[in-house]
């Protein structure tokens, strides 16, 4: 008998609304302005076990599994932009509709900040604070990553293959594959517990065509919308807060630059928390969010 998936204390877990009839599950609790707290890779909503309940003391706090990913649908990936990041900001957007909020702050890591930022630049009429952890946005990633130093991201190729192998290759390892990142990208090993990472492993063993799909649309169709909008002069109207390890200095880039590009109210941050800092460090992010909110 396997043991039940941990939830959120105090929070109410319910299903919400997405685009093309795709549900998300999510974690609500909390009173006061609506933040969206949106999880990476390989996690789930869980991610923000330590950070939404501190959160949720002046704020009603939203926690979703995004779609593909966690107890949300996973639709096939039929169209090109089933899980691009436009389409997925969009659930979010929808949900917090279904809840009465049409405007709100957004808060992603990993994954979840793709999404976050895409829903900044779609959305700016409805994203009132936008809080970015530890990611550079999708076409920025590909043009920083090269040589010998993109074996970091060796996982970014694999998924950006056409359909078939990647699946294939992941799935007949997937404990393998999925806690190679849990156990690589932290700082602190006692950060994620063994009931954690047992439920993160759960579910992407029983999402990897959908967490591929996920990230093969960052090699095509999340490009061509960053790319528009980079033409087109896009940028984020609201205030930004990006929190990452020092990647610019590891990858030979400026981190604070790339961001200062799409953002011209940023407040950029270093931390040395890990990939994980959520969960590393959640006094450290809970403070750097209320600030952010503050704003």
């Amino acid at each position: 008998m396997t043991s039940a998936t941990p939830t959120l204390p105090g929070f109410d877990h319910v299903r919400l609304p997405g685009e093309g009839g795709v549900e998300l599950s999510a974690a609500v609790a909390g009173h006061g302005s609506p933040v969206v707290l949106l999880h990476g890779f390989p996690e789930t909503h869980l991610m923000w076990r330590h950070v939404a309940p501190r959160l949720a003391e002046e704020h009603t706090v939203v926690c979703p599994d995004l779609r593909g990913y966690g107890d949300s649908d996973k639709p096939p990936a039929a169209e090109e932009d089933t899980y691009s990041k436009r389409t997925m900001a969009a659930d979010i957007v929808r949900a917090m509709a279904s809840l009465g909020h049409d405007r709100f702050a957004l808060v992603g890591h990993d994954r979840g900040a793709l999404v976050a930022f895409r829903a900044g630049l779609d959305h700016p009429e409805t994203i009132t604070h936008l809080g970015i952890l530890d990611v550079v946005p999708t076409l920025d990633m590909w043009n920083v990553l090269h040589g010998v130093s993109a074996a970091v991201a060796h996982h970014l190729y694999l998924m950006a293959q056409p359909p078939g192998l990647p699946e294939t290759m992941i799935a007949n390892s997937a404990d393998a594959f999925f806690g190679s990142f849990l156990d690589g990208w932290t700082t602190d090993t006692d950060a994620i517990p063994e009931e954690i990472r047992t439920a993160y492993l759960r579910a992407s063993a029983a999402a990897v065509d959908s967490i591929v799909a996920d990230y093969r649309a960052s090699a095509g169709i999340d490009i061509v919308h960053d790319r528009a909008d980079l033409d087109a002069g896009s940028q984020l109207a609201m205030p930004v807060t990006v929190v990452q390890q020092d990647w610019g200095s590891q990858l030979g880039y400026d981190a604070a630059g790339v961001w200062r590009a799409w953002s011209p109210d940023l407040d950029h941050r270093l931390t040395r928390s890990g990939h994980f800092m959520a969960e590393t460090s959640p006094e450290e992010i809970t403070g750097v969010l209320r600030a952010l909110l503050a704003r």
